[in-house]
């Protein structure tokens, strides 16, 4: 084997993943979201919709494209990333990964997923790219809490609609600082509170199926931006892409779901500011 490729291969920090809640567990693993046609491609996450119109039919390749179009947001804010090494955190199907890889031309992709199955199922999508590119791309098992990674492994951290699950977001921004060289970013896109109002959860809970069966945790967008500069990271900034996100997704999802179901509460929690959806990013100090 090349010696290269052998040093990439290697998970350089060996550790037990956190348990899984059931939610999770049974979500991403038997029953398979990616599989859901909503869900369509392989992406999992709701879609930034500007590029799209809205006022027709939507098409099943208006909704891969709403799904690319969110990692093109999140890797764009990110910085040019061609040369480097970035890990996505909570890959999935990997698909992220490969067009990462495609479009933005790292030197290295790492696609981590605390997700036995879900590994398993991005291997196998990605096998002719695993196979011809060994060096350029892998998967690995991990928690966002505890990453397997080397210190300053990393020119870029990003995440796409994974942060909702965190156990423990404070952690993950440790982790997350600790992975990135001098200079490094990183990217979380993901749906939030907009503030610290302890009754959003509850609110929340009460017509949104996920909050209540606990796959997704409600937490204020502040708590993830200022963890990110007490673990010393700097400009850590919180931007709402909601306008982009909810309406469209509503869209989308009004050809498969009656108005009052609880997917279509999403836009009514956004209406009600009680949720968003938010670009974070923050940024390891130079030496």
């Amino acid at each position: 084997m090349d010696p290269d490729v052998r040093l990439f291969a290697e998970v350089t920090r060996v550790v037990e993943p956190v348990e899984m809640r059931a939610a999770v567990r049974e979500t991403y693993g038997p029953a398979d979201l990616s599989s859901v046609p909503v869900f369509a491609g392989g992406f999992i996450n709701f879609g930034y919709w500007r590029s799209i119109d809205l006022a027709g039919p939507l098409t099943v390749d208006d909704r891969v494209r709403s799904q690319e179009d969110m990692y093109r947001q999140v890797l764009d804010a990110a910085g040019p990333l061609a040369g480097r090494r970035i890990v996505e955190i909570g890959c999935g199907l990997g698909v992220g990964c490969a067009l990462a890889l495609r479009e933005y031309r790292p030197e290295r992709v790492t696609g981590m997923d605390i997700h036995p199955q879900q590994l398993d199922r991005a291997r196998r999508a990605n096998a002719d790219l695993l196979e011809t590119s060994p060096s350029a791309l892998r998967f690995v098992r991990g928690a966002a809490e505890e990453m397997p990674f080397g210190d300053g492994e990393f020119d870029c951290v990003y995440s796409v609609e994974a942060a909702q699950h965190f156990d423990d977001v404070i952690a993950f921004t440790r982790e997350a600082a600790r992975v990135l060289r001098p200079g490094g970013r990183v990217v979380v896109a993901s749906f939030f509170t907009p503030d610290d109002d302890p009754g959003h959860g509850a609110r929340l809970a009460s017509y949104l199926e996920t909050f209540a069966d606990g796959l997704d945790v409600a937490r204020p967008v502040t708590l993830v931006a200022d963890a990110f500069t007490r673990v010393g990271l700097t400009d850590a900034r919180a931007v709402s892409i909601g306008p982009d996100v909810w309406q469209g997704w509503d869209r989308w999802l009004s050809d498969q779901w009656e108005p009052g179901t609880w997917p279509r509460n999403f836009l009514k929690a956004y209406e009600q500011r009680t949720l968003d959806y938010y670009i974070v990013t923050a940024t390891r100090p130079q030496v």
